[in-house]
Formats: structure tokens, C-alpha cells, sequence
């Protein structure tokens, strides 16, 4: 794979509409599945991007279609995205890399054995395929090095997909739908009549629209402060490594307390760590500090604290905060967040692929690189109009589950900016869960 960067080419410039029914904020698979799924419906809608379709975390992610270890209340709705990655690929014409070749959750230790059992009453209320794994049965399905697990839990109707050919290619057959899709565009505010949205500014111009779907991945919480929402939304720093083509040692995804792998379309690997979650510092961090200790203490020994946010960082202490529709914004300072991996852990995570997996003693990395995943302190999205503007719909804080969930995250945000009944119960995602009083409920790990 190749990173996508401001050096990539830019794949869609149509001219801006002076109006449209819809405007979605980031071309991520989030923002565009939801106008796929809008256009689908007659909707007219326009697509911007301040870089390009699918540039930072939708073609960063390891890739995984999972069903398995999800939040209870995300679970419905990822199974529905399954169902739809099933037949995607046909319904677009275009091969997005989906394969159903299953997920393993790897236990080493009595404990986190026990721990993968009790997620099975989750799947077992919706008939999932979920079950566990003697260490045997999962030495039958892994060449691994023998007797380091002790069992496992394995969802056979996962899968896989490759984010940096998916999202371009579901961005694709949206414009055939008639979405009007725009990169290097930044959005940098939106214009209200009476409390109400009445167009979005963007770099190029002035757009009129009633409905906008901010789904802008770690850029979301700074756009929505410059209109007066508090989103109390952090990132954190995933460092992958992908390798050169290699024994078939397990053709889905396999991860354990320490280490994270996936076989690729193209023959080789796609390994992460799973101890490890890097947060740089800055303004966001001290104002949210209070809402996101739930999530430290349950992972304390996972979390690294790095310096201050590099310039230009969306959270970094020199952004702005504020600006005027006539001013440049942040978003047109950083086209493409594309933050340096982290080479010693891409470093560690070669140690702990040679040692666990023998097959890989002799492979290259072929790749590395880093995305900056959008976090909530709960640990699952928020998919829901904002109090005000009237006419503002979040989709945003996916926590590393967004690519998976894409297709019937989007179909669900598409039903709530046309005032249907969404077809999954998404109170759980509601924007003030994190002011109304309700503790925080966390979702599971990565």
C-alpha cells in the first residue's frame, strides 16, 4: 500500500453547487457511506474534503470487518455491516478487498481467557457465530509458535478489507450516484438563519444547504468548537507495520494481549501493537482530562503520555480555535494528518511478529506508517444531531471501529438527516450522554 498524503493526486474536483439538499464534512468511509446511502435516496448532497478521500485514519486502520468484542450497542449495527460488506463489492463493481476468513481473539493467561468468554453472552442474544477455541483448535488454525495460548474466542463470519482500495472505490460509486464530491476543499464554517443551518463557507465559496453531516475523524472537535459545541473528543497515535508477501500463516485477523495481524490482499501482513495507545498533548487533553480517566484506569498500562501535539496537529497548542468564514482555517494549514510512526514500537512490533510467529523470522517490512485515531472517552462514536445549529448531524468518534462499521454507520446517519426512524437503537451514541449526568459506560478494548 501507499500512504495517502498532499503529495497523492487529487481524484475529484467537481465545481462547488451554489445549493444542495446535504453537505458532509470529511471523506472518510464514515462521511462517505452516509452520501452514498443519502444520494441513494434521491438526496443531493456534496462531499468535501480539506485533503483527500479516505487520506488519514479510513486508510490507516488495520483493516478489520469485525463483529467480534464489539459494544453491545454497536453490535447490531456492525452485523448489519457485515451483511453489507457481503454483497458491496458487487453492488459497486468494484473489489474492495472484503474476505470473510474470520476473527481470533488469542488468550494467554487464565484471566484474559475468562474475559473473552464473557463477551459470548453478547453474541449468543444476537445468534452470532462467536465461540471459543481450545489452544489445539487454535494451533490447527494459526502457524504459530506452540503452547503461547491458552485458548481463544473466533467469530468465523469476520473478515477483512483493504481500507486504501474500499473507501477511494466507495467514494467512486458515490459519484456515480450524483454525489458531488470536492478534495482540497475545507469547509470552514457554516452560515445560520434563525438558529437554523442555512449553507456551509468553504475555502472556495459559499454552498446553501438545510442539512450538514460533520464527519470529520480527529478534525471534528475543532470545527465544532469554532461553532460554539463542546465535543469532548481526543486522538491518539496507532503505529502499523505491513510486510512483504509471506507464508499463509492465518488468512484473517488474529490478535492477542500484545500483538495484532491480518493477512493482506497482496500476500503480506498488516501487524500492530496492542499495548500500546500514544496520546501528545494539548489544550483538548486538559479540558477533557476528567471525562477520559475511566478509560485510562481500565487500560492504564497501555497509555503513553507523548510532548505537546506537532504544529499544525488539529489539538496542538498553536491551532486556532477560533476563526472567522473569511479567514484561513487549520484545516487548509494541514491538508493530510500524517504523523510519523513510531519507529521504535514499528521496531517491537517486528520483535514480537518474529517471536510469535516463526513464519516471519525472514520478512522484510515493506511499510510503515501512523494514523491518529479519533477517541471518545467512552470508547464509542456519537451519531446524532446537535443541539444547535439546527440541522447539524455528528458522526464522529469511531475509536478505531469506524471502517468495519462504515457501510451501516453511514446508512444510519443518512436515516437521521432525512428525519427517518434509524433502524438500530443509537441512544447509546447520543451527543449528551457526556453532560446529562450518565456515567460513563465504556465500550470494549480495541
Amino acid at each position: 500500500m501507499t500512504t495517502i498524503s498532499t503529495a497523492s493526486p487529487v481524484n475529484f474536483s467537481d465545481p462547488l453547487p451554489d445549493a444542495v439538499d446535504v453537505v458532509v464534512i470529511g471523506g472518510g468511509i464514515i462521511g462517505v457511506c452516509t452520501a452514498y446511502y443519502l444520494a441513494g435516496s434521491g438526496v443531493s448532497v456534496l462531499l468535501c474534503d480539506k485533503g483527500r478521500v479516505a487520506g488519514e485514519q479510513s486508510s490507516r486502520n488495520w483493516g478489520w470487518v469485525r463483529q467480534h468484542n464489539r459494544d453491545p450497542a454497536e453490535l447490531p449495527v456492525m452485523m448489519e455491516a457485515n451483511r453489507i460488506w457481503q454483497s458491496l463489492a458487487q453492488e459497486i463493481g468494484e473489489d474492495l478487498g472484503f474476505r470473510q476468513t474470520g476473527v481470533i481473539y488469542l488468550a494467554s493467561t487464565e484471566n484474559k481467557l475468562a474475559r473473552r468468554e464473557q463477551w459470548l453472552e453478547y453474541a449468543r442474544q444476537h445468534q452470532l457465530d462467536t465461540r471459543m477455541l481450545t489452544a489445539a483448535e487454535v494451533e490447527q488454525l494459526i502457524d504459530a509458535r506452540p503452547g503461547q495460548w491458552l485458548g481463544a474466542s473466533y467469530t468465523a463470519s469476520d473478515g477483512r478489507a483493504e481500507p486504501w482500495v474500499a473507501v477511494p472505490a466507495l467514494a467512486r460509486a458515490a459519484h456515480k450516484r450524483g454525489v458531488v464530491i470536492r478534495e482540497n476543499c475545507a469547509v470552514r464554517t457554516v452560515d445560520q438563519t434563525d438558529g437554523e443551518i442555512s449553507a456551509v463557507v468553504t475555502e472556495h465559496g459559499v454552498v446553501r444547504c438545510n442539512r450538514v453531516v460533520l464527519a470529520a475523524g480527529a478534525w471534528s472537535s475543532l470545527f465544532a468548537r469554532n461553532i460554539g459545541i463542546a465535543l469532548p473528543q481526543l486522538t491518539v497515535r496507532s503505529t502499523v507495520v505491513a510486510t512483504s508477501a509471506a507464508a499463509d500463516i492465518y488468512s484473517g485477523n488474529a490478535a492477542d494481549e500484545k500483538l495484532a495481524f491480518r493477512r493482506r490482499q497482496d500476500g503480506g501482513y498488516s501487524l500492530a501493537l496492542c499495548d500500546l495507545t500514544e496520546h501528545f498533548i494539548g489544550p483538548d487533553s486538559v479540558r477533557n482530562f476528567g471525562k477520559f480517566i475511566p478509560a485510562m484506569m481500565t487500560e492504564w498500562d497501555t497509555y503513553r503520555v507523548r510532548p505537546a501535539q506537532p504544529v499544525d496537529f488539529p489539538d496542538s497548542w498553536r491551532t486556532a480555535r477560533r476563526w472567522q468564514a473569511d479567514e484561513q482555517t487549520p484545516f487548509e494549514r494541514n491538508r493530510v494528518l500524517n504523523p510519523e510512526p513510531n519507529q521504535r514500537a514499528a521496531a517491537k512490533i517486528m520483535q514480537r511478529a518474529r517471536k510469535r510467529l516463526p513464519a516471519l523470522r525472514d520478512v522484510q517490512v515493506a511499510h510503515s506508517w501512523a494514523g491518529m485515531i479519533d477517541t471518545m472517552p467512552d470508547v464509542v462514536p456519537v451519531i446524532d444531531y446537535a443541539p444547535s445549529p439546527k440541522g447539524l448531524v455528528l458522526a464522529t468518534g469511531f475509536s478505531g471501529h469506524g471502517f468495519g462499521i462504515g457501510p451501516a454507520a453511514g446508512k444510519l446517519v443518512a436515516e437521521l438527516v432525512r428525519n427517518q426512524t434509524p433502524a438500530h437503537d443509537i441512544s447509546r451514541f447520543r451527543f449528551n450522554r457526556f453532560s446529562d449526568g450518565s456515567s460513563i459506560e465504556l465500550g470494549p478494548a480495541l
